[in-house]
């Protein structure tokens, strides 16, 4: 498989330009909310977008994947509704600017966080279900990064599936263990996730217990810190200080910073200040990854206005329910029959039930 950037060329300055301002018009509503990567292109646009050349500068940052074309037409069926399926991945690529970031010694890239994000009929709402990197799932064949094929392989853990293969592989990889289709792909990296959070000036964020994590480096007391970028990461990507030390654990802290990142998000006033905006953008789009589907400012920010009705506070987060695997303690498998509950909701867009919620396995409480 071969990721194919949808621009080339060199990389323009990241300031914008001197003296740039954008034409006077009436401010639109603020409904930032339709989530993390999405509503930020649409400010994007707004705020700056009469500019041609900054428009084609941030386009050509994003990189697109093919996804249809690299997994065929075995596939599940699509939702029966309006509703949509779109898989968020945060990558911990050790290479280019991300090595810096790296507080550990794990070479090579992972898929460090997993989210099925479910936008049901009437998109007014959304569900992000979140999928354990510690899974034991079984592989589907791929192709491999370097061009051979994968043969299929049970019982590996769900992340390698990002190293090994590429995110086509984990898009059929998570479309075989649920049978739901994901309509889109979006990848963001460590560089910039880190650049979104310094830019937007750090995000507040409130626990109930103190964190020591000696691995992460993340050293923080009970109480509420606006967590810069380089804070920020340690706190997604803690487990060590928290719960039984498992990734259980970091799924809740990952769950708490989306939602107090898109309180941030919705609380400035981003469209007042069009040098800020397109900061965030460009370190966000240069970071960013997409289906072919979405490769593009224009079918980002399309995409993201037919999401217009979901508000952050109806965000709901979940876990995958998992139940520790039998032959090795530190692995976990998928919980039966709840978890087949809450992927025929996602295929029926239906309410998920309270049933599918619970998961054997918690990995101590949340912070």
């Amino acid at each position: 498989m071969t990721q194919a950037p949808t621009g080339t060329g060199p990389r323009r300055s990241r300031r914008a330009p001197s003296g740039h301002r954008a034409a006077a018009r009436p401010r639109p509503r603020r409904r930032v909310g339709r989530w993390i990567v999405l509503s930020l292109v649409v400010l994007v646009l707004a705020a700056g977008g009469t500019a041609y050349w900054l428009y084609n500068d941030l386009n050509s940052n994003i990189k697109g994947v093919d996804i249809d074309r690299a997994l065929g037409d075995n596939r599940p069926e699509k939702l029966p509704t309006s509703g949509q399926n779109l898989l968020v991945l945060g990558s911990d690529s050790r290479a280019g600017a991300n090595a810096a970031l790296d507080t550990g010694k794990v070479a090579g890239a992972r898929s460090d966080t997993a989210l099925v994000i479910h936008i049901p009929e009437g998109r007014s709402r959304a569900v992000a279900v979140s999928i354990p990197r510690d899974t034991l799932v079984t592989r589907p064949e791929c192709t491999g990064r370097d061009g051979t094929t994968l043969p299929s392989a049970r019982r590996v853990m769900f992340n390698s599936v990002y190293s090994l293969a590429g995110p086509a592989c984990v898009v059929k990889t998570v479309e075989q263990m649920s049978g739901v289709r994901m309509d889109h792909f979006v990848e963001v990296d460590f560089a910039g996730f880190k650049g979104l959070v310094d830019a937007i000036g750090g995000v507040p964020v409130t626990i109930d217990q103190d964190i020591r994590d000696t691995s992460s480096g993340l050293n923080l007391t009970a109480g509420t810190h606006r967590l810069d970028g380089t804070q920020a990461l340690q706190f997604v990507r803690t487990r060590h200080g928290i719960g039984d030390g498992s990734d259980l654990g970091r799924i809740g802290l990952q769950q708490k910073f989306l939602i107090a990142l898109l309180a941030e998000i919705k609380k400035q006033d981003l469209l007042g200040s069009p040098t800020k905006t397109y900061t965030i953008a460009d370190d966000l789009t240069s970071a960013l990854t997409t289906d072919s589907g979405l490769a593009s400012l224009t079918k980002l920010a399309e995409f993201s206005r037919s999401m217009n009705g979901v508000d952050p506070a109806t965000l709901e987060t979940i876990m995958l329910p998992v139940q520790y695997d039998t032959q090795d303690p530190n692995r976990v498998v998928a919980a039966e029959p709840q978890a087949k509950e809450l992927w025929q909701a996602l295929r029926t867009d239906r309410d998920i039930p309270e049933s599918a919620k619970k998961s054997p396995a918690r990995g101590g409480t949340t912070p």
